[in-house]
């Protein structure tokens, strides 16, 4: 009777056991599902974009518009990411990126909905898709100036590194340079005094 109710303890152990491991199994499986799901839906709201942008009118400009401003942004965090990763000093450059990418997106929701009641609605608010043109203007304008003293300051790095290598290069030339020997500068100099005493009347 004893070794049939340790025999039931170690198989409720173990089934307890692999409970506990389903119920983290399919955790992680609910958990990578909804990763997916996100990233399905953007990717769809991605192709969405450049499919609609493929066409003409008001609405595929306006998605045009869109897809430049991503790739600017994207440009320019790429850009700020290289430098921090230099490790040079940005100051307040990172968090006005963070806060130029914040009002990208909202910029990027507006041109969207613009571009959607623009499909669905044959009425055009000029007025409206003048704005948004305008506000897309500044943002790449911002994106540009801020990528360009990046730039500015890689090349100015560059030159600084640039010089330091040439005055390097030109020291290590020197010092390998055989030291001359005064026993041979003495005889050049004597060499030459001879030649002058026999060019003499």
């Amino acid at each position: 009777m004893a070794k049939i109710g340790e025999f039931l303890v170690i198989v409720l152990v173990i089934l307890a056991f692999l409970l506990l491991l389903g119920g983290v199994g399919i955790y992680l499986l609910v958990k990578l599902g909804k990763k997916a799901a996100v990233k399905a839906k953007q990717a769809t709201a991605r192709l969405s974009t450049h499919v609609n942008a493929m066409g003409t009118g008001d609405a595929a400009e306006v998605e045009r518009l869109r897809l430049d401003l991503r790739r600017e942004v994207a440009l320019t965090r790429q850009a700020v990411e290289h430098a921090q990763s230099l490790g040079w000093g940005l100051g307040d450059l990172p968090r006005l990126l963070a806060d130029l990418t914040a009002q990208a997106d909202v910029h990027d929701g507006q041109l969207g909905m613009y571009a959607q009641q623009r499909r669905l609605s044959p009425y055009v608010d000029h007025a409206t898709l003048d704005r948004l043109r305008q506000h897309q203007a500044k943002l790449t304008a911002m994106c540009a100036r801020i990528r360009a003293d990046l730039l500015g300051d890689q090349v100015q790095h560059t030159a600084t590194g640039i010089a330091d290598l040439s005055s390097r290069t030109d020291l290590e030339i020197e010092a390998r340079r055989r030291a001359p020997d005064p026993l041979d500068e003495i005889d050049e100099l004597y060499r030459r005094s001879m030649e002058e005493r026999k060019d003499r009347p």
